[in-house]
């Protein structure tokens, strides 16, 4: 991690739309990332999420190679390996799959409105007489 931004073309070229075998849920949440042995800890924004893999917003450049470790919400820690890297994005392959959906925060689900999410007032109209 030096600063300089790298890109293996050799993966990067491989992970392209077109030889791409894996469905990509695009989405936007953070997770935490650092290196094994590091005490620094990263927060960065997830883009793409897939079960072997994810691509992320981050703002250094990291060496194609380098293990990865990271904590997502649904999905605990990961670890993983950077498949590339260019400025401000950086491409990380999962060392086991996952579950996409299990990122996702579940919302609702319940039977009835809540009172926190009900109206609070309830205006009654009466007829003039």
């Amino acid at each position: 991690m030096d600063g300089v931004d790298r890109v293996d073309t050799s993966m990067a070229e491989a992970a392209g739309p077109e030889t791409r075998s894996r469905k990509r849920d695009s989405l936007f949440m953070t997770a935490k990332l650092w290196q094994p042995g590091s005490e620094q800890i990263f927060e960065v924004r997830v883009r793409n999420l897939s079960t072997g893999g994810l691509m992320i917003e981050f703002d250094r450049a990291l060496d194609p190679g380098a293990a990865v470790l990271l904590y997502m919400h649904g999905l605990g820690e990961l670890s993983g390996t950077v498949a590339w890297s260019t400025r401000g994005r950086v491409g990380i392959a999962l060392d086991w799959e996952i579950d996409p959906k299990r990122a996702r925060k579940q919302v609702g689900g319940g039977t009835t409105t809540p009172v926190y999410a009900k109206p609070a007032l309830h205006v009654v109209r009466t007829p003039r007489v």
